[in-house]
């Protein structure tokens, strides 16, 4: 690996480290948010860590030891695809520093792959927590030979490789195609988000073959499940053979596979790295573009569009604000289809029991697709270093985050009430249970949108330099989503069971006065920190 590229992945690193802002800002705040900063992400990498350790003590009491290095390596694999895949646009692809970088005396494959480098170390500690953990589990069960517990933690350095290789070259041919339409981040969306529904698809349409029998195996446990998915993803079975074994030959392949896979990739991607950048990066424009009107908007609604344009500007921004509203609504039209009795029953696998006590818990269903992102967690960071523009223009603070949140009920309300309507049509649930479900569904993307907002003006960050870390890595988006999906989670379980013994109308009533609360309370936390 060149020089270069080191220098390049040393710079990109301090320009962007919290310990770097913790070693020479002077500002009391700034410290104190990398300080909680680092102890969020650290109870993150704690829960993570304590999760996997519990998951190996349950194989290994069913003496399941085996399959605990291939389940690391299939687990670290995929965290590093998705990982990869939403970040690809915005890292590697039109980011913002771009001009700069590529002024500089290096060549586009040394700049590619210092960003790829970069993704890479970035999500580091998320690939290291998991493998230690799998690490020490397996050794509580296996006892290995001493020298195992180094080989393991060199080769899953290796691991997240294969498959951020894969998800970059996705990348690329997204970026690639894109280039020839004029929205580019919009094409970009549509195909990124295609892929996803894909995956979900094939999920889905793998577990009908296994249930019907139209495979001659099936997995019977998920033991041969893990090992099954080995043997089509080598890059698994040679890590669990080089450590199980432990086997040279397979260490060897999966380092030297690793390398070429890097190799070939980053030589493919440098050839059309400033072609793709370039025109992802230039607009032309309309030779047909003639003045007309200007509309008058009243000014809470001007920011709201103003948003709308940075959201379509931009593909990470509307990949990650998209997925989850899209998932919504084609869960709907999918229920609609199929059934809601079908869609249960195929996720419970046919378990016994009245569905329609399923039925209380529509709104939080369709609130976890919906509610899996809020604009307003980062529009406020995004504002970035031009935010002493805003700053200076004759606006309050408060009606600025009122066309933020604006917009994101813009957004996200169509989603919920479609998908609402459909879950209960086809679930056949009663007209008036319905409309409550829908003024439930509307309070929580209440909750969602004033909740976000909150998140993002209390740990706003303007000194960013890649979008994605605002609105992928930040802690106000972390804070966001991370309390609000487990309690979603929680809420789906306890409304099933207080429909149990409380009539439905009744529950879903108290439930609505309960996030109408908690959306107000969030609303006027908003405007406290305007003053």
């Amino acid at each position: 690996m060149g020089s270069n590229v080191l220098l390049l992945l040393r710079t990109l690193r301090l320009s962007t480290s919290p310990w770097n802002v913790y070693r020479h800002t002077t500002d009391k705040k700034k410290r104190r948010q990398v300080v909680g900063g680092a102890i969020g992400f650290a109870l993150l990498y704690a829960m993570v860590m304590a999760y996997c350790i519990l998951m190996c003590v349950g194989y290994g009491m069913v003496g399941l030891v085996g399959a605990v290095p291939v389940l690391c390596a299939l687990t670290i694999s995929a965290l590093a695809f998705v990982f990869t895949i939403f970040k690809t646009n915005g890292y590697l692809f039109n980011f913002r520093e771009y001009d700069l970088l590529m002024s500089l005396p290096f060549e586009a494959r040394t700049v590619a792959t210092s960003k790829f480098l970069y993704m890479y170390v970035d999500s580091l500690p998320w690939y290291a927590s998991i493998s230690v953990a799998t690490m020490v589990g397996y050794g509580c069960f296996a006892h290995p030979a001493i020298f195992v517990y180094p080989a393991w933690l060199v080769l899953s350095l290796f691991l997240p490789i294969a498959p951020m290789l894969a998800a970059a070259f996705l990348g690329f041919v997204f970026a690639k195609i894109s280039t020839g339409f004029k929205r580019t981040s919009i094409i970009q969306t549509v195909l990124v988000f295609a892929f996803v529904v894909v995956c979900f698809a094939s999920r889905f349409f793998i577990e009908d073959l296994f249930r019907n029998n139209k495979v001659q195996q099936t997995l019977e446990t998920v033991s041969q499940a893990t090992n099954d998915a080995a043997n089509v993803y080598l890059p698994a079975r040679w890590f669990a053979n080089a450590i199980a074994g432990p086997s040279m030959l397979d260490a060897l392949l999966f380092i030297g596979t690793s390398a070429l896979l890097f190799a070939v990739v980053l030589a493919i991607v440098g050839g059309s790295y400033k072609s793709i950048n370039s025109a992802l990066r230039s607009h032309a424009a309309s030779k047909s573009y003639k003045m007309g009107a200007q509309r008058q908007r009243s000014v809470v609604g001007a920011i709201a569009y103003k948003e709308f344009k940075r959201f379509t500007g931009s593909t990470v921004y509307m990949t990650n604000g998209v997925i989850g509203v899209g998932l919504s609504a084609l869960f709907g039209l999918v229920t609609l289809v199929v059934g809601f009795d079908k869609i249960v029953a195929m996720v419970t696998h046919d378990a016994p029991f009245d569905h329609a006590i399923l039925q209380p818990a529509i709104p939080f269903m369709v609130y976890f697709f919906v509610g899996m992102f809020a604009t307003t967690a980062c529009s406020p960071s995004l504002e970035g270093k031009n935010y002493w523009i805003v700053a200076s223009l004759p606006l309050q603070k408060k009606t600025l985050y009122q066309g933020k949140m604006l917009f994101n009920l813009c957004l996200t309300l169509p989603s919920m009430v479609f998908c609402t309507l459909c879950l209960c049509i086809s679930a056949g649930v009663p007209a008036l249970n319905t409309v409550l479900y829908v003024v439930l569904g509307i309070a929580l993307c209440a909750f969602s949108t004033a909740w976000g907002c909150v998140c993002g003006v209390k740990h706003m960050r303007l000194d960013w330099e890649n979008e994605v870390e605002v609105i992928k890595q930040s802690a106000a988006v972390a804070l966001y989503m991370l309390p609000n999906m487990f309690v979603v989670m929680g809420l789906m379980v306890l409304v099933v069971f207080l429909g149990l013994s409380i009539d439905h109308r009744l529950l879903t009533l108290a439930f609505c006065a309960l996030v109408t609360v908690l959306a107000g309370l969030s609303y006027r936390r908003v405007i406290a920190l305007c003053r």
